[in-house]
């Protein structure tokens, strides 16, 4: 995974110089060519789609950067195109200008209830058309570029876990089960995709942390554990620059801290550890029980699920997050 990862860190950046394209569509062939000839003076790949269903075939064979849409066509209109393509995860960055000559305000308003990110109206001049577009390229290419970012640290999180051969695979475990964890405590669609994410990103700032300590097979010294403890605030600085990692940067920082103020960076206590932060921490302890170390053997789930209810009545961890983990995994 770390490899495919880096590969499509790589895609993207090499992809970063090419040519803007434009999917135009539009039922009349004519309005099409128009479109078509007055863009590719500004250079841009062109590709034209003659209704909505052609157009979501499109954008799945190739995702263009811009979508100049037209409203009323048959088979499958310009709204409902639209929805579908902001509906989707992987296409709703994509910008989306409805062409219409349409003038109602109700038409409009369903326009941006469907996710439109501009208007054209019929007929169009030039000028407005080329600006309009230009625009638009501007904030999906800005929106490349936090995708970039955020790929680039997710790439160095994994590459983080590769340096230490005994933890392989725990990011990916900790992703599955703190999402798991978050769908069965009713949580919302963006605070599970927070935990998956964080599952993967919660260690990042172990890059920080020498080999000679991180790889270290015996028990650290005092010292030497005051400078791991590190890796949570040199995590969270590697994320605060983005934006869009701001709901796993708790994650991150607080991943060790205890309900009763035992834990760290900021010895917070109770319902002041962020709860994602909780969920990280309860399946980080699971999985560290649960697999193989250098110094250990890895426990049965019944003997791991009885220490996490022992972290539960030393005021260590929320028992409903406990209990209802262990549920989920099938054994007390």
């Amino acid at each position: 995974m770390a490899l495919k990862t880096h590969q499509s860190v790589a895609e993207h950046l090499r992809g970063a110089d090419r040519t803007s394209s434009v999917l135009v569509v539009d039922d009349l062939e004519a309005n099409g060519r128009l479109m078509e000839r007055l863009l590719s003076r500004d250079g841009y790949r062109l590709r034209i789609a003659h209704d909505g269903q052609e157009a979501l075939d499109a954008v799945a064979l190739e995702q263009p950067d811009v979508i100049l849409m037209d409203v009323l066509m048959p088979k499958l209109d310009g709204f409902e195109a639209c929805r579908r393509i902001k509906d989707d995860p992987a296409t709703r960055l994509i910008p989306v200008v409805l062409v219409t000559a349409l003038a109602d305000t109700n038409s409009r308003i369903k326009g941006l209830e469907v996710g439109a990110d501009d208007f054209i109206s019929k007929p169009f001049s030039e000028p407005e058309l080329r600006a309009r577009v230009r625009s638009l390229l501007r904030i999906k290419h800005y929106t490349d570029e936090l995708d970039s970012a955020e790929s680039v640290i997710l790439s160095l999180a994994l590459t983080i876990e590769a340096r230490d051969g005994t933890t392989d695979g725990h990011c990916q475990r900790l992703a599955g089960y703190a999402a798991a964890l978050g769908t069965a405590l009713g949580l919302e669609t963006q605070e599970i995709g927070a935990l998956r994410l964080g599952g993967f990103l919660h260690d990042i700032g172990k890059v920080g942390i020498p080999d000679r300590i991180l790889l270290k097979p015996d028990r650290l010294t005092t010292d030497e554990y005051e400078q791991m403890k590190q890796h949570t605030i040199i995590g969270d600085r590697l994320c605060g620059e983005l934006r869009s990692l701001r709901r796993v940067r708790p994650i991150v920082r607080h991943h060790h801290e205890r309900q009763d103020g035992s834990g760290y960076p900021d010895g917070l206590r109770g319902d002041a550890v962020p709860l994602l932060a909780q969920i990280m921490g309860v399946v980080d302890v699971f999985d560290a029980l649960t697999t193989p170390r250098p110094y250990k053997d890895a426990l049965p789930v019944e003997r791991a699920n009885r220490m996490l209810l022992d972290e539960v009545e030393r005021g260590w961890r929320s028992r409903t997050l406990v209990e209802t983990f262990i549920d989920l995994n099938g054994s007390r």
